[in-house]
């Protein structure tokens, strides 16, 4: 994707409304705040009349009255007081809520990424998704703890600074209230033209989180081809157009925030002294009056001088609320249980009828695949890389969904199964088994509970893990890294296999179990294999022959088609592309009539 690829939605109101709805949750404690705000509102606002009596009452007249004073100067400073403590009780409760209501977005927004199919992650960089939840949330936390308060304060500061001026002068007042659709009509020329530039700018740093955890996950292969320099060249590009985008986000805010909203102020105080200018020359006028309204216009300008500098962080909220919604909207979730009712897995008969299945809707990866796998039977998936083994694993898995054709377990369709029933009764094992940050025990036992350090123990003795766990300096509670990156590939791949049977499943799906490690390594596992598979049925994607050689029936796929089907012995009767492939890994040594007859 070009950096400059983005398209650019329309902000409407209904994604503030959207933003707003999560407030309803605490709309007692927002009252509250709201009434404290108007307290320190009120506070902030009598202060200039009360310089104003003090002015025109005693300052001017030279009357002096000791007692009055002090009372007049002790409400002043109480007010004050009063106004400090009321803004900082309201601006701690609006926050509070924000973050509170920003952790609930982010829960939100991760747990819908659970949710979502395969499919998506299929055409979605992982760094676009972190730059969302990250990022993106974090430009809306902005919107709720500074902007949303802040508007909220100074438009309620403002109306308590209008209610103050028409009590002092009504037509100084109209005049100010004039003023009011000229500062609207600013920000929504702000709002209007900052609409791309800050799509582009998100759009530009997910770009730059994308190619980052691009090259973090791949840094073996970066540095073992030489990729550093590319990488760093194609970085520096995508960093660069981000830079540029900001950079016109700046310039556009220093022409459009406070230098004009500036400009205003000062042409709006040049008019109300002329209008007392030209006021003393047929009148006398109040000195507390001028000084009320000069304060008045200072306090006007400077919320409405913060609004606008808000508006910054506002735009940028609204479109990362435009990208964050957007995926908490995505329809392309995990398949699902259809229809009613809680059918169990028993004995774990696979049954796949005419499965035909594409990926993008245009080319078929697997066509009219059928086959039948019994209870405790093994059912291998043997082919060249792309002839479609992993799918059957992925629809048995309903990692995606069934569009032609029917798969039953124990004669029961897949789909009416529940996700939490089908994945405890389907173990799967991975080329590259994953683990996460913890330690042993935890990745054994992923979070269930019900199983117990005896049984974690038990499992792990089971597939022989457990030899090199007690040699590790903690044991089980060997604390790894990300990946399990402190262990080797056998290691890693025992462990799944210990994942795998701590769960019980009733049916195994083995991708290529035992294709990253080595021979030796792989000698010794298959015996943890021959195990595993006892009593259960077990689908297995095999790259080496050598592993799936007792298989009750081994299917030969080419081009999403099976062509060859049998055991071991009959395949390479038929002198097929079986007995190819294993002439091919047996270096062209083996002769065909030694293999029949071992």
């Amino acid at each position: 994707m070009d950096v400059d690829d983005v398209a650019v939605a329309p902000l409407s109101g209904s994604l503030l409304l959207r933003m707003l709805s999560y407030t309803k949750p605490h709309v007692k404690t927002l009252t509250f705040a709201f009434f404290v705000l108007v307290l320190a509102t009120g506070s902030n606002v009598l202060g200039p009349i009360l310089i104003k009596i003090f002015i025109d009452h005693y300052l001017v007249v030279h009357n002096f009255p000791i007692w009055p004073l002090v009372l007049l100067a002790t409400t002043y400073l109480s007010l004050q007081l009063m106004a400090a403590f009321f803004n900082f009780t309201q601006l701690l409760i609006f926050q509070k809520v924000a973050l509170f209501i920003i952790q609930q977005l982010r829960v939100d927004v991760f747990g819908k990424v659970q949710m979502l199919g395969l499919s998506f992650f299929d055409r979605t960089p992982s760094g676009l998704l972190v730059s969302r939840i990250t990022n993106d949330t974090e430009s809306i936390k902005d919107m709720y703890v500074s902007v949303l308060s802040t508007f909220v304060q100074n438009i309620v500061l403002l109306l308590g600074i209008y209610v103050s001026m028409f009590i002092l002068d009504v037509r100084l007042a109209l005049f100010c209230l004039a003023l009011a659709p000229i500062i609207v009509a600013i920000m929504a020329v702000y709002r209007h033209f900052s609409s791309r530039i800050f799509h582009l700018a998100r759009h530009r740093l997910s770009l730059l989180n994308a190619k980052l955890s691009e090259s973090l996950q791949g840094m073996y292969i970066v540095q073992a081809m030489r990729q550093e320099h590319r990488l760093r060249a194609e970085f520096a590009r995508i960093n660069y157009a981000y830079r540029s985008a900001r950079l016109r986000n700046i310039k556009f805010n220093s022409l459009l925030l406070r230098p004009l909203i500036d400009g205003l102020y000062l042409c709006t105080l040049i008019l109300v002294l002329g209008f007392f200018g030209l006021q003393s020359m047929v009148e006398r006028i109040d000195l507390g009056v001028l000084y009320a309204f000069v304060s008045y216009l200072e306090q006007f300008f400077e919320p409405v001088n913060q609004m606008m500098l808000r508006l910054n962080s506002f735009q940028q909220a609204m479109v990362s609320s435009h990208r964050v919604f957007h995926l908490l909207d995505e329809d392309d979730l995990a398949p699902r249980q259809a229809g009613e009712g809680d059918p169990q897995i028993t004995r774990g008969e696979v049954r796949f009828e005419d499965v035909s299945f594409s990926y993008d809707g245009k080319t078929d990866v697997l066509k009219n695949i059928s086959f039948v796998a019994k209870p405790g039977q093994t059912v291998a998936l043997v082919g060249h890389t792309g002839s479609g083994k992993s799918s059957i694993a992925n629809l048995l898995l309903r990692f995606y969904s069934v569009e032609r054709g029917r798969i039953t377990i124990d004669g029961i369709d897949l789909r009416t199964f529940a996700n939490a029933h089908l994945r405890k009764k389907v173990g799967l094992v991975l080329q590259d088994a994953f683990i996460f940050v913890g330690d042993i025990r935890s990745n054994i036992r992923l979070g269930t509970e019900k199983i117990t350090d005896q049984e974690v123990v038990a499992a792990a003795q089971f597939v022989q893990a457990d030899a090199f766990i007690q040699k590790l300096a903690h044991g089980y509670s060997e604390p790894l890294g990300e990946r399990g990156a402190t262990l080797s590939a056998g290691q890693r791949q025992l462990l799944a296999f210990a994942r795998t049977m701590a769960h019980n499943p009733q049916i195994l799906v083995l991708d290529e179990a035992t294709a990253s490690v080595d021979t030796e390594t792989e000698e010794a596992i298959q015996e943890t294999l021959m195990r595993m598979r006892q009593g259960r049925t077990t689908i297995a994607i095999a790259h080496r022959l050598s592993t799936i050689q007792d298989a009750d029936l081994i299917l030969v796929l080419h081009h999403g088609e099976v062509i060859e089907r049998g055991t071991h012995q009959e395949l390479l009767a038929k002198e097929g592309l079986y007995h190819k492939m294993f002439l091919l890994q047996q270096g062209g040594r083996v002769v065909l009539k030694d293999c029949l007859e071992a």
